[in-house]
């Protein structure tokens, strides 16, 4: 498959030239295949943010190139325009962006600035209401009305009735209870499984990143520190706790156990593989008894 999405050599300096200039990204070089979904996760201050504002153009490298389905995004900034309806992002806290009289006109706004028909901007509405979990009697409610998840999966419907190629989240889950939490992640799963669209996640939580995530980008210090698949990237547990990162709780239960002398595998995520690599453990102890 083909990169829909690339960094070349990407660095970014705010206040370049500037007495007080800070370097936030460094010689980022990454590709994400068409239809992955990508985890993002690194310590506070590594780069994430400031790398994600460089997918549909928020932020211009300072050097380095950021390419949109083999498109350079800044070749002609007058064209940036058409690459942000490409790139769907939504930021940390969506809701606080909601302004409109309903939820209807809410997810219609983007559409609407693309310069749908009125038929077309109404299918896209539906659709994403639906994907995200918004009941149809609630379209013509003030989104003020409702509470906080509610609010985040409007804000959430309104990017992704865009039809966006490549969907970027920054922490979509932050502030919810666990259920409203396991609600917005699943539905954006769901999303991904049934459109095929490409998704960048940056998240904190190193449970939700092993439960939805294909691959997962590790940020330190401005760097890529690791950039695979989520089983190998976990199987670098004690690498990943040196850079000051969490690991899913399973995964430190089976380093634990390692570490008193059980010959066991610590590449384990979640419940399920945990599971798995437990009653394989038992059939290879019972297949040695048995001899």
């Amino acid at each position: 498959m083909s990169a829909i999405i690339e960094t070349q050599h990407l660095t970014h300096i705010y206040g370049h030239g500037l007495p007080d200039a800070t370097t936030a990204l460094e010689d980022v070089s990454f590709a994400v295949e068409e239809g992955d979904f990508v985890g993002i996760i690194g310590s506070t201050g590594s780069g994430k943010s400031t790398l994600i504002s460089h997918f549909n153009g928020l932020l211009k490298p300072t050097s380095g190139r950021v390419l949109v389905g083999g498109e350079d995004i800044w070749a002609d900034p007058k064209q940036i325009r058409r690459f942000r309806f490409m790139v769907g992002m939504v930021m940390q806290y969506p809701e606080y962006q909601l302004f409109e009289e309903s939820v209807y006109k809410d997810i219609a706004f983007g559409p609407k600035n693309m310069g749908l028909d009125a038929a077309e901007i109404d299918r896209r509405v539906r659709a994403a209401a639906e994907f995200c979990g918004i009941p149809a009697d609630h379209l013509e409610r003030s989104p003020f009305e409702l509470s906080g998840g509610q609010k985040r999966r409007v804000a959430i419907a309104g990017v992704m009735a865009m039809e966006p190629r490549i969907l970027v989240l920054d922490e979509p889950a932050a502030g919810l209870d666990p259920e409203g939490r396991d609600t917005i992640l699943s539905q954006i799963k769901d999303y991904h499984r049934r459109t095929g669209v490409t998704v960048l996640l940056v998240s904190h939580s190193m449970e939700d990143i092993a439960r939805y995530a294909d691959k997962v980008l590790v940020m330190d210090q401005r760097r890529i520190a690791m950039y695979d698949r989520v089983d190998k990237v976990f199987a670098r547990a004690p690498e990943l706790l040196e850079l000051g990162l969490s690991v899913p709780q399973v995964t430190k239960i089976f380093l634990k156990l390692k570490e008193m002398g059980l010959d066991i595998d610590t590449d384990v995520y979640t419940m399920p593989y945990a599971v798995r690599t437990v009653l394989a453990a038992l059939e290879k102890k019972k297949g040695v008894a048995g001899c």
